[in-house]
């Protein structure tokens, strides 16, 4: 396993992982303003969210929904990602966001991603 923290560079910004067990997986995300995650689903991963500074939208919609819901998130603000929920965070401004997930890593289904990333499932 590799040493933590881990910093992975994304094409939005980058992730630090810094926990990750059997269990579970902690990361911090660094989103750039403008920026935007792929909107993306999951299938077995379950993750939690907390915004730790900066302003961001967060778009969701569960699986059996047919429209995004919008929702501007501050600091302190977290949510709970069940398996199946469709989901996109774009960064306001600089955005920090902890996230702590069970550790299926790879499991991301993109269904839109402005980087050319959609339908891949890599972390």
């Amino acid at each position: 396993m590799s040493e933590l923290p881990r910093k992975v560079e994304k094409p939005w910004g980058h992730e630090l992982w810094w926990a990750r067990t059997e269990r579970y997986v902690g990361k911090l995300l660094h989103v750039k303003r403008g920026e935007s995650l792929s909107l993306q689903y999951h299938r077995v991963k379950d993750e939690t969210i907390l915004v730790q500074s900066g302003r961001r939208l967060f778009e969701s919609r569960a699986a059996h929904e047919t429209q995004l819901h919008a929702i501007e998130v501050l600091p302190g603000q977290g949510f709970h990602i069940t398996p199946g929920t469709v989901h996109r965070m774009t960064a306001l401004e600089d955005c920090d966001i902890y996230e702590v997930s069970t550790p299926e890593l790879d499991d991301v289904v993109r269904l839109e991603d402005r980087y050319g990333r959609a339908g891949t499932s890599k972390p």
